[in-house]
C-alpha cells in the first residue's frame, strides 16, 4: 500500500497536514480494522510548533439528541474533520429514521448511522460522546456512560459548580454532584490546559461565550471595574432551541425583537460564576437578552466602567494581547463595529471596544455564531484538545458565510 505525498508538518500532539492532501486513518467496526481515506485542509494555530510523527485511529464519536438545531450543527462540521467519525447517534423522537429525513439539508452525508433512541445505544465502540440533550435529561445518561470515554456535554448541566445554585436557577435537584466536581469549564480559550486533561468537559453557553471572552482579560488585569456592568445581549431564535413554541412562531417575532429572561435568565450564574472568578471577589451583572428576527448570530454590547486612570486604548490593547495567539478570537482594528453577518457560520468571536459618551465608561460589542463559537464549534474544539489533536482541526476551513 503506498500514501499520497504531503506538504507535511507536525506537532507533538496528533498528526495532520497543511494543504491538500489524502489521509489514511483506521476504525475498528466490529473488531476489524478498516482503512479509510480523507481530504483535507487544516493549518496550525498562530503560536503553535507544528510537527508530524504518525497517522492517529480514527476517533469513533456518539452524538447523543442528533435531532436539534447543536447535534445537527456538529455533524455539518464533523464532515470536514480529518479524524472524528461519527460512529452513533440518538434522537429519542426519530428513533429509527435517517438524519436526511430530519435535516436534509444533510442528505449527501451517506455514511452516517441510523438514528436510535439514547436507551439502545452501545457505546462499546465509541471513543468520545457529544451530548446535546435537554438540561436536566443529561446528569444521569453521563453517569451510566463508560468510564473511559471522553464527553463534552452541551447541556448546562455540569456549568455551574455549586450544585445549590444549579437547583435554585433550574429548579432541580443536581443527580449526579460527584460528576460536577469531575468536569472541567470548557471555555477553551481560558481552560485548554485543565481540558487536555478531563474527562467530561461542560461545554459554556452562547450568551456566557460572548461576554466571558471580553470582559475576562480586562477583570483580571483590573482595568474596569467589577462592578455596574451592564449586557445587552441579542441572539437568532436558533438559540432557543428547536422545540415547537409559540412565542417563536415566525408571526410572533418577525419585524420585531423580544425580552425574555428578564432578570431571571439561566445564563446569569455561569456568567457571574466567571467574572467572579476573574476578579476574586463576587461579581454580578445586570443582563438582559433579546431575540432576533434572524436564524443565528448573536451579539453581546457591553458597558463597563473603567479603573481610575484607565483609558479605551488600555482596553484596546490588553484585549490585543490577550488574543494575539488566538486563532478563533479576534480584536478588530479601532473603530470597526463587529457584524454577527461577519462570523455567520463559523467558529471566530469578533470583538472591539469604544469610548462611551459618558466619562470613565467604556462600550464592548462582542459577536458570535451562536450555534458554532457559541455551541457546537465551541465544543469540537474542546474535544480536539481532549483528543490531542489540532484544536482546530475540523473548524479552520469553515470561513464565514456572507452575505
Amino acid at each position: 500500500m503506498s500514501a499520497a505525498t504531503f506538504n507535511s508538518v507536525s506537532c507533538s500532539r496528533g498528526c495532520w497536514w497543511k494543504g491538500d492532501g489524502k489521509i489514511w486513518t483506521t476504525s475498528k467496526p466490529n473488531g476489524d480494522y478498516r482503512l479509510n481515506v480523507k481530504r483535507h485542509s487544516v493549518v496550525s494555530p498562530k503560536g503553535l510548533s507544528i510537527s508530524c510523527s504518525k497517522l492517529e485511529k480514527e476517533v469513533r464519536v456518539a452524538l447523543l439528541g442528533a435531532s436539534g438545531y447543536t447535534g445537527a450543527e456538529i455533524i455539518r462540521l464533523l464532515a470536514n474533520h480529518p479524524s472524528f467519525g461519527i460512529g452513533l447517534m440518538t434522537a429519542d423522537r426519530n428513533a429509527g429514521k435517517s438524519i436526511e429525513s430530519v435535516f436534509p439539508h444533510l442528505v449527501t452525508q451517506k455514511d452516517l448511522p441510523t438514528l436510535i433512541s439514547t436507551s439502545d445505544a452501545d457505546f462499546s465502540d465509541v471513543d468520545a460522546v457529544f451530548c446535546c440533550l435537554p438540561h436536566g435529561t443529561t446528569q444521569e445518561i453521563i453517569k451510566g456512560l463508560p468510564h473511559g470515554l471522553k464527553i463534552v456535554d452541551l447541556s448546562a448541566d455540569f456549568r455551574l459548580r455549586d450544585i445549590s445554585e444549579y437547583e435554585q436557577w433550574y429548579g432541580q435537584a443536581h443527580k449526579a454532584p460527584d460528576l460536577q466536581e469531575e468536569a472541567v469549564y470548557g471555555l477553551t480559550e481560558m481552560f485548554r490546559e485543565q481540558i487536555k486533561a478531563a474527562r467530561l468537559v461542560a461545554n459554556p453557553g452562547c450568551y456566557p461565550t460572548s461576554i466571558q471572552l471580553p470582559l475576562v482579560p480586562l477583570i483580571k488585569a483590573k482595568l474596569i471595574r467589577d462592578q455596574n456592568i451592564i449586557i445587552d445581549a441579542k441572539s437568532g431564535v436558533s438559540g432557543a432551541g428547536r422545540g415547537a413554541k409559540v412565542s417563536n412562531l415566525y408571526t410572533e417575532l418577525s419585524e420585531g425583537i423580544m425580552s425574555y429572561g428578564v432578570t431571571k435568565h439561566r445564563h446569569v450564574p455561569e456568567i457571574e460564576q466567571g467574572l467572579s472568578d476573574a476578579s476574586g471577589v463576587k461579581v454580578t451583572v445586570s443582563f438582559t437578552p433579546h431575540l432576533m428576527p434572524m436564524s443565528r448570530g448573536m451579539q453581546s454590547t457591553i458597558y463597563v466602567e473603567m479603573a481610575p486612570g484607565t483609558t479605551v486604548d488600555d482596553l484596546y490593547e490588553q484585549l490585543k494581547l490577550s488574543y494575539e495567539k488566538e486563532e478563533f478570537v479576534r480584536v478588530l482594528e479601532k473603530g470597526v463595529v463587529p457584524r454577527t453577518h461577519d462570523v455567520r457560520g463559523s467558529n471566530y468571536c469578533y470583538m472591539n471596544v469604544f469610548p462611551d459618551r459618558i466619562p470613565n465608561r467604556a462600550i464592548i460589542i462582542s459577536v458570535i455564531d451562536n450555534l458554532v463559537k457559541g455551541a457546537s464549534g465551541q465544543a469540537i474544539q474542546n474535544l480536539n484538545i481532549m483528543m490531542g489533536l489540532p484544536e482546530n482541526a475540523g473548524l479552520a476551513s469553515y470561513l464565514p458565510v456572507f452575505p
